[in-house]
This record gives structure tokens, sequence and C-alpha cells, in this order.
């Protein structure tokens, strides 16, 4: 567990399976604490989430990244917040489900992606400073200091998918932090850029 922005926390569980970090984060936004995604904790980055309590919400980014929220959730006796397209696929019994432009506690503006691996993938974006943006499943951070979707096969239609991230480029933002992979702390935008401006 680690900080990285301030009020922003990562923490990571390594899959060998996917061979690359899955990634959770803590933020404290105003009064709330809140999880995003998270994977299993080291008693480390238990502690450290112990000092921020009471978490007050888990917000998910898409059906896939359910990992330790329903057991985050009964030990916090928190809120479950999932995309409502997500939720009927997810076996979970969410608090709330969100949608594309709906502001979240803590002002998380919800940017949900058209054509992606599962209908309800969607970007958190935080303006704040020079703008984060976080993102699920909607694009890898890997290799290092670059960004990747992800295999072609896991699209209906990989084209498709592609465009439908282009949506990103319309918000400002330098931190790019990703549940999957490595996070950019700063310059975020210009791989999601160079990224999508790319011939498929």
């Amino acid at each position: 567990m680690k900080q990285i922005l301030p009020n922003m926390w990562q923490w990571s569980w390594f899959s060998d399976e996917k061979q690359l970090d899955f990634n959770g984060l803590l933020l404290t936004i105003g009064e709330h604490a809140i999880l995003v995604d998270p994977p299993p904790m080291t008693p480390e980055a238990r502690t450290i989430v112990r000092r921020h309590e009471p978490i007050d919400y888990i917000v998910l980014t898409n059906r896939d990244h359910l990992r330790e929220a329903p057991a985050y959730q009964a030990e916090w006796h928190c809120q479950l917040y999932v995309p409502e397209a997500d939720a009927a696929q997810m076996e979970v019994n969410p608090t709330k489900t969100y949608k594309d432009g709906e502001l979240l506690p803590g002002g998380i503006w919800v940017i949900q992606l058209k054509d992606q691996k599962s209908p309800g993938e969607s970007a958190l974006f935080i303006e704040r400073g020079r703008g984060v943006l976080i993102v699920g499943d909607a694009l890898i951070g890997k290799p290092s200091g670059s960004v990747s979707m992800l295999p072609a096969e896991k699209y209906a239609d990989v084209t498709k998918a592609k465009e439908g991230l282009r949506r990103l480029l319309k918000y400002e933002f330098d931190s790019l932090l990703m549940g999957d992979g490595v996070s950019i702390l700063n310059g975020g935008k210009q791989p999601v850029e160079r990224l999508l401006t790319l011939p498929s």
C-alpha cells in the first residue's frame, strides 16, 4: 500500500494467471473514504485502510472487478456501488447501481464506455488538481508507462471497442490510475492518445 497522490493510496495483488498487478484504491475525499475495485489486501494495506475508518463506499468499475468487495463490504459495513448495466451478471446485491453521467459520492463522475468487455464498463473521473482518471478493464497499464487494450477476443468487436474508448479523450486528466497493470501518475493522457490514434 503506497500513497500515490494526495488523499489516494494504491495496493496491488499479483495475478499469476494474468502476469500483472490487480490494483485497488483507497480514496479519502472530503468526508468520504472509498475503496475502488479492491483485490486482496496484505496486513500492511489493511492497517492503512483501518486508519481511515469508517469506510463509506466500495465502487466497482465493472462486473469482473468484484474481487474482494463482498468480504470487505461485510467487514466494514459499507455501501457497494456497481454499474447498472452489469448488476444482473454479478453474484452480489449492491446497495446502489450507477449509470453514465452520474455523480458519485466524493465528486466522482461516471463515464460509461460503449462496446467494451462488459456492458457496464465505466471509468471514474475526479476533477481535482490536474484531473484523475480511474479505469477498470477499459485499459491495461502494460508495459509500464504505456497503455493497451485487452486481447481482441475479449470484445465482440475490437474496432468498436477502441472507438468507444475515444470518449476518454474529452476529459482533462494527468493521472491515470489502473485497475490492472501500472498506473501513470503524470502525463497519463498522452499514452491514451497514442493508443487511440494509432490505426486499428
